[in-house]
């Protein structure tokens, strides 16, 4: 997720390595049913909020498993929300930290109209209010580990949806995210 400029007065960039295990990662999203980095100006009227943690794996922290769970607004493709895990290699430069990361996850959109179903050779409204799916997710993360406390990142999923409808088995969406990372036993 992306977050707007200098955060002033809270300190000094921190060394590699400071932040711990278990912080809460708090994101606003933007949500667009397109190909990869394709139609991103869209995203912005589809936005979303979500929850998650990370554990650092390794004596030096540089690989993360991560969890996330949100919901997002979309008038076209319809509302959704998921829930997925991922595992990313994250290394530093001094405060600053690129991510990359691959999981797999659920994801239940709403249907954004009412839906028909063809029965009996005519079309008949349908009781279904959407569809889970399997979900998987690939992002990149640029964040700024700039206090003990919070460090700022924005980020880009590119999530492949699995089972959408017989005639179409995958379906491309992106969010584009913008966050804190914040450790709250370091406030």
């Amino acid at each position: 997720m992306m977050a707007c400029g200098v955060l002033p007065g809270m300190g000094q960039p921190q060394p590699q390595g400071t932040l711990k295990n278990w912080p809460l990662t708090i994101q606003a999203g933007f949500h667009v049913l397109a190909m990869p980095l394709q139609q991103l100006d869209g995203a912005f009227a589809n936005p979303g909020l979500s929850l998650g943690t990370e554990l650092k794996i390794g004596r030096k922290g540089t690989f993360v498993q991560s969890v996330q769970a949100g919901f997002y607004r979309n008038l076209y493709a319809g509302d959704g929300a998921f829930v997925w895990t991922q595992t990313g290699w994250q290394p530093h430069v001094g405060p600053v930290y690129l991510g990359l990361k691959a999981g797999l996850g659920w994801q239940y959109s709403f249907h954004p109209n009412k839906t028909l179903a063809f029965e009996g050779g005519e079309w008949r409204g349908s009781n279904s209010a959407g569809k889970g799916m399997l979900c998987i997710p690939l992002g990149a993360t640029l964040g700024l580990n700039y206090t003990k406390a919070i460090a700022p990142f924005i980020g880009y999923q590119f999530i492949v949806l699995t089972n959408y409808n017989p005639s179409v088995p995958l379906v491309p969406t992106q969010q584009l995210q913008a966050g804190l990372r914040i450790q709250l036993n370091g406030l």
